[in-house]
């Protein structure tokens, strides 16, 4: 478990310095918003090209990918069924809590916890594919939708929807994947250094989002935060190992979808929320939380299965 202590030990610094520069003023509000900016529209589309591009085919369309992508889809329908009967939040707020509900950290803590801890960083691929080119699209395009100034037509919401950033840099290196060809370098490796960019910036900006914006944990209803993290952490991976289970994964693969299962709510659903500004806190919060015990989880999980 050295691997994931490692993993959180970076992020936690990283998250850390934001806060520390928010603290000494040297950032503020606006620059969290530029980070954010900077994250959504530059680096990580730029991030998905390298990370997709580099993915083995056969991996990425495994049975891996199915149960993860049934895991995906019970655990987000659970949390939307108690919105709208506990809850009642906005369309916006909904997608946040659906994201935090689901969308793992698979970047950033994803492939370091693959590559220390389940000795092969390509078993992320399935989720990063998931997550990429199905989980965050259609997310982004209900949210370009139910924020639309009233009277936007239909045909200025599909393409913004069709030229969002992160689908195209997602579709970029997908299409890289499957014909195998590789850029020259004078193309390959301005977008790898632009790439790298993405990581940071999105924890320096949480950082600062957890100095200046409310005390975490008191943003929003408690019990929406509690929810998002129990569905993160304890159904998500639970269903991962039912699945898995049923459809005749073996050992090897069952502990990695549920390992990966039990991956903390992702920085990217900050950004996103600071983007449309829908669901800052709550998004703030439920990855704070989730980040904060996933430890725990996968202690519990190695414990049981490994």
């Amino acid at each position: 478990m050295i691997g994931v202590l490692q993993g959180f030990a970076v992020l936690g610094s990283v998250i850390g310095l934001g806060a520390l520069l928010a603290h000494v003023k040297l950032l503020g509000e606006d620059s969290q918003q530029m980070l954010a900016k900077l994250a959504f529209f530059v680096a990580s589309p730029a991030l998905m090209l390298t990370v997709l591009a580099d993915a083995d085919i056969a991996t990425l369309f495994s049975l891996n990918l199915a149960v993860t992508t049934a895991t995906v889809v019970v655990t987000g329908t659970i949390f939307l069924l108690i919105s709208r009967w506990r809850f009642k939040r906005p369309v916006p707020e909904t997608v946040i809590g659906t994201l935090s509900s689901t969308y793992v950290n698979a970047g950033n803590l994803g492939l370091p916890i693959a590559a220390y801890v389940l000795g092969d960083a390509s078993l992320v691929a399935p989720v990063l594919i998931l997550q990429m080119m199905v989980l965050q699209p259609a997310a982004l395009a209900i949210m370009d939708r139910s924020t639309a100034v009233a009277g936007t037509s239909r045909r200025a919401l599909t393409l913004r929807t069709v030229t969002n950033p992160l689908l195209l840099g997602a579709l970029a290196g997908l299409i890289l994947a499957l014909t195998g060809w590789e850029p020259p370098m004078v193309i390959a490796e301005p977008i790898n250094l632009v790439g790298a960019m993405a990581v940071p910036s999105m924890l320096l900006a949480y950082g600062v989002s957890l100095r200046v914006g409310p005390r975490a944990g008191t943003g929003v209803g408690r019990v929406e935060v509690g929810t998002t993290v129990v569905l993160k952490l304890i159904v998500q991976p639970g269903l991962a190992y039912l699945i898995g289970t049923a459809v005749g994964l073996d050992a090897d693969s069952l502990f990695a979808v549920v390992v990966l299962a039990a991956l903390p709510a992702a920085q990217n659903i900050f950004v996103h929320a600071v983007r449309y500004n829908r669901g800052v806190v709550l998004a703030r919060d439920s990855i704070f939380m989730s980040t904060l015990l996933c430890p725990v989880a996968m202690l519990v999980i190695a414990a049981l299965l490994a």
